[in-house]
Formats: structure tokens, sequence, C-alpha cells
């Protein structure tokens, strides 16, 4: 946990914790309880289950890294919690607020939080609301159009640097209109994959592009259902522009 990540849109991925729950379709086919419980049985998963916190020697992994881009002007992205909810229910206060002064403690480091439960912010974030650190790119996963309509509104009213999406799996057409007059700042897509994958209409992702374009949202195609070739015209990996990447 905490090495270089496999993740196309991410340098790094970092677990404070391993164990969740699940609380969408999206979940269904989860590849963290896959692997976590019914392969490694390292946490049980569900409301019940412990959740457990990851070493020391993994938790000044994040310090490592910040040290060694610091006066390079380099800003490696740092995907936390790949195999929990950052924003889960069951999780000590007491971790939560160690991983915000973590994040706090590494300026150089671009944190994407990502969460399935973004209605638990306002209770669970580790800093005040208007606070939030310059480096905390703040995401939601919607798998489907009822669920950006739920929480896109919820994320658009919180002041973080950048606020994305995460489409994936693709469960349902989406559009990334909302009556609250704003849009994301960057939309991941991706098909499922693993046994039982639901099949990813390419439609979805190539009308969900052309939105994009039209409304200057950044579109990282991750990958198609099973993990079968992106065809040419769905082949766009953008960043969000102010954040110093390259689109």
């Amino acid at each position: 946990m905490g090495e270089n990540s496999k993740i196309e849109w991410t340098d790094h991925t970092f677990n404070p914790w391993i164990g969740c729950q699940k609380v969408s379709p999206g979940c269904d086919h989860c590849y963290a309880e896959a692997m976590m419980d019914h392969r490694y049985h390292k946490v049980e998963w569900g409301p019940h289950g412990e959740r457990k916190r990851t070493s020391t020697a993994n938790w000044r992994k994040p310090l490592q890294w910040a040290k060694a881009v610091r006066g390079t002007g380099k800003r490696p992205r740092v995907f936390c919690a790949s195999l929990a909810d950052w924003l889960d229910n069951q999780v000590s206060v007491q971790w939560r607020q160690d991983l915000g002064d973590l994040i706090c403690a590494t300026p150089e480091l671009d944190w994407l939080l990502l969460t399935k439960r973004i209605g638990n912010f306002g209770e669970f974030n580790p800093w005040h609301r208007i606070n939030i650190p310059a480096n905390v790119w703040l995401g939601i996963t919607c798998g489907d159009q009822r669920e950006f309509d739920r929480d896109w509104p919820i994320l658009s009213e919180i002041n973080a640097r950048v606020r994305f999406i995460s489409y994936e799996p693709a469960l349902g057409p989406l559009t990334p209109k909302s009556g609250t007059g704003s849009v994301p700042d960057w939309i991941i897509c991706g098909g499922e994959s693993g046994p039982n994958r639901r099949y990813m209409e390419p439609i979805w992702a190539r009308t969900l592009l052309d939105h994009c374009g039209d409304d200057g949202i950044a579109f990282f195609m991750k990958q198609m259902t099973g993990k079968a070739p992106i065809p040419t015209d769905l082949l766009v990996r953008q960043f969000p522009a102010h954040t110093g990447d390259e689109r």
C-alpha cells in the first residue's frame, strides 16, 4: 500500500485504513472487498466489520513523497483510500483528524479525496468547511444521473480547489448539468471490469465527452468495460487546467 499507483489518473495511492461497506449500486462488485476480505481476509466488509488502520511505516510514505519533490515544482497526485472511504461513518474521529493533519503537512502533494458519502462531509471532515487545504481535490463517485443529481449539489457548495466526479463504474447515462448553475472541474469516466461486470454503452462516454467539451470540463477516459481497448475518439486524458497539468 502507498506505493506508486497503477491507476492512470494518479501518481500514488495511500490507504490510511482498510475496510468499508456497500452504499450504492456501484459497490455491488467492489474490487476492494473481493481482495481485502474474500481473498486475503484482512478485514470483514460491511457495517459491522472492523476498519483497520495501516502501519506507521505506511503513514510515513506521503511525507517521503513530499520531501522527494520539494523545490522541484512537481506536484504528485495522491489518491487517498482506494480500499476504504475516507468519509465512512464507522471510522475513528482521531484517524480522520490524523489524515487531515497529514494532508496539511504535505503541501507539495495534491490529495484526491474521493467518496460515496459526500453528505457526511459537513460532520466528518477534519477541517473547518471554509478552510479546506489548497492541496485537496474533492471528488464524488456517481454511476448514473440519479447519483449525480443527488450528490453534486452538495459538492458544488464546498470550497475545494478542484471538485471532480468519478463516473466509474458507469451504470447509466450522465449529463453534468444541474440546477446549481455550476459544473465539475474534472470527470473520470470508466466501465466496470472483473467478474459479472456490467456493460457501459460507449455512447454514454461519447455524449459525456461532448458535454465536457461544451462546458470546459476536463475529461479523463480511464477504461472501457472489461478493459477493452479504448476507441481512438475516446482516448482523451485531460486534467483540470488550473492545476499545472498538461491538457
